[in-house]
């Protein structure tokens, strides 16, 4: 699934250019991402949900469909406060049907939430799913994976491409749904003109490096990088969901 828009939020200073594309990998019979693109809001989201049994994509469908509810119900401009309300209601959500659907079963999902306010951007996540900016040629990871080699390479005890080869990579410690207390990580700074910001899920970033996003970025319109993006992945036979946000501020 490929979409693309271009919006101006009310008096936002610069307009944002998305695109956004899904798909279920060259393995996985479902697909258990999700994502919310609302550039009208200045608001997109990726979710990849866990569980098994298929409850990995009610859990990140859960996800989006709450912060899209909770965003067309307001009264006004939602900001961060909002955002972070929403993704708490769908918290306890996904913690209920797991209840009363499965019969007491954990199902959870990552998420990474981007907003953009005026010439400022608010970045939430729990688990593995990234943020990613491109700016002045350089690729900076925003947010930081809740797993377990993550946690390794912080403290030293494995280095980057260690920890992409490791047996625990695929265990996380955070996610939306798996405990009743959810602690989301919150990160906030400046946009600045021809910024780019890629949130992911991990299908996406375990397959593709710095340098290579880097290069894809560069590639022209967004919309041609999402597809070169999407078409490099499943040649290269990713054996997880894939699932990518693209967003783009103009140049001055």
């Amino acid at each position: 699934m490929v979409g693309n828009r271009q919006n101006v939020r009310s008096g936002d200073i610069m307009q944002a250019e998305s695109v956004a594309f899904t798909h279920r990998g060259a393995v996985r019979e479902h697909n258990e991402d999700a994502f919310v693109e609302l550039p009208d809001s200045g608001l997109w989201l990726v979710a990849d949900g866990m569980g098994g049994h298929r409850a990995g994509d009610v859990a990140s469908q859960l996800i989006c469909d709450t912060v899209t509810r909770a965003w067309r119900q307001h009264g006004g401009t939602p900001g961060k406060v909002e955002l972070e309300q929403a993704i708490q209601q769908a918290n306890q959500r996904i913690r209920q049907f797991g209840r009363e659907e499965l019969a007491g079963q954990t199902l959870g999902s990552t998420v990474v939430a981007l907003l953009i306010e005026r010439d400022v951007y608010h970045l939430f996540w729990a688990g593995d799913s990234r943020c990613y900016r491109f700016r002045d040629n350089e690729v900076t990871q925003l947010s930081r994976d809740h797993s377990q080699v993550a946690d390794m390479v912080e403290k030293g005890v494995l280095d980057e491409r260690e920890a992409d080869r490791h047996p625990l990579a695929h265990i996380i410690t955070r996610a939306v749904g798996v405990e009743d207390a959810l602690t989301l990580d919150y990160r906030s700074g400046q946009v600045e003109p021809g910024d780019y910001f890629l949130l992911c899920s991990d299908g996406v970033s375990k397959k593709l490096g710095n340098a290579e996003i880097r290069d894809l970025l560069n590639g022209g319109p967004i919309y041609d990088v999402s597809q070169a993006m999407m078409h490099s992945l499943l040649i290269n036979g990713c054996d997880d969901n894939i699932t990518c946000v693209i967003v783009s501020m103009p140049e001055l």
